[in-house]
């Protein structure tokens, strides 16, 4: 390859600590191509959480940004900025960025307004609800306007980029990398089940669409599983956000067999997943991860821009009603072949290689004439 096509300055942008997850495993696979010189900017969207992930995937960013302001307004304007200047900095061939944050958005436009290649990690994930999940649905969706390589994790992805009019030559169908995270980290860091019988009923609740009632009404149920399943353990990572600690700890906090802790690290998390018997999230991430372990998933929203859960048979789309959260809980709790069938239906996010196919993508994407590196020039 190197006979082929220089040595190309590639810059790698995120700010949150599901985008290091999923990025980590794309920045160790260019390390390893010659044709890559890669750099890690973060912009520092999240601080101290991010610092576990990048510790526990042995990555050092080489460039960081100075978060400015608490608002999400004054973060944008301040990571745009910041970013102009580091785009300035160097010859850069390629910017790659993950998902639907603020910083992946903002990394896509300071890469469109200089003309530098945009490779989007994760693209065509689409609920086609601009309000649910809130702002991503509307940033991915911007990000899949700027982007020149359309790194799709699964086929339902690649059609939503098709039906949104990308070009068959720009869309690459690579698997999601959320599963080649979970393998390094299980092997670099031993995770393996580590209790017997079924398990703890995992739960997480964060997103803005279940704020005010909805978290109450998740937290009521939980409690009524808890009071009716008196021998079950459940864990429950509290989000540090008031609107869901202070719900959670009214309602669940003098429950004996609920174990209510600050929020896990990844390794944590992931150590949890393999210990559960049933996961009860609003998270888009742990759609990916639990079938990984064979955890049936039970999801807090109305819609899901993860529906290849749901179509293989390991997740079920049940929403924030309490009675709806109950009975389907407790039937996978006391359904033997309803669980069975969940805990059996595989991973369809991806199988572990899905980094080294994008690395393959765009070594082979930026030596076609088509790709050429003055095509924006």
């Amino acid at each position: 390859m190197q006979n082929v096509l220089n040595v190309l300055n590639v810059l790698i942008i995120s700010g949150t600590r599901p985008e290091i997850i999923k990025l980590a495993p794309v920045y160790h696979a260019l390390r390893e191509a010659p044709w890559a010189r890669v750099q890690w900017l973060h912009t520092g969207q999240h601080a101290e959480m991010a610092q576990q992930i990048f510790d526990c995937f042995d990555v050092t960013p080489d460039i960081s940004l100075k978060r400015i302001g608490a608002s999400l307004v004054e973060f944008s304007t301040g990571c745009r900025e910041q970013l102009d200047a580091v785009m300035q900095q160097q010859p850069w061939s390629l910017v790659v960025v993950q998902g639907d944050t603020e910083s992946a958005f903002q990394g896509g436009l300071a890469a469109f307004y200089h003309r530098i290649p945009l490779a989007h990690v994760e693209a065509g994930l689409r609920t086609y609800n601009l309000n649910r999940p809130f702002p991503e649905e509307g940033l991915r969706q911007m990000i899949s306007c700027l982007a020149r390589f359309h790194l799709a994790p699964t086929r339902n992805a690649q059609a939503a980029l098709r039906a949104q009019g990308v070009v068959d030559t720009k869309i690459y169908l690579t698997g999601n990398t959320v599963v080649d995270a979970q393998r390094w980290a299980c092997q670099r860091h031993g995770i393996r089940r580590s209790v017997s019988g079924r398990g703890h009923l995992l739960v997480t609740v964060h997103r803005r669409e279940n704020w005010g009632e909805d978290v109450a009404e998740i937290c009521h149920a939980i409690a009524q599983i808890a009071r009716e399943q008196p021998e079950l353990e459940v864990l429950f990572p509290v989000h540090l956000n008031p609107v869901i600690l202070q719900p959670v700890n009214t309602i669940l906090g003098g429950l004996p067999n609920v174990r209510l802790t600050p929020p896990l690290d990844y390794v944590q998390m992931q150590q949890a997943l393999v210990d559960a018997c049933v996961v009860l999230t609003d998270s888009g991430g742990l759609q990916e991860e639990a079938p990984t372990f064979g955890i049936p998933v039970l999801v807090l929203r109305e819609e899901t821009e993860r529906p290849e859960a749901v179509q293989a048979g390991c997740a079920l789309l049940i929403g924030a009603s309490r009675q709806v959260i109950v009975r389907e809980t407790l039937r996978l709790l006391t359904d033997t072949a309803a669980y069975t069938r969940m805990s059996q239906a595989g991973n369809p996010f991806g199988d572990g290689k899905a980094s080294q196919r994008i690395v393959d993508v765009l070594a082979q994407g930026l030596i076609n004439e088509s790709v050429a590196l003055t095509e924006l020039a």
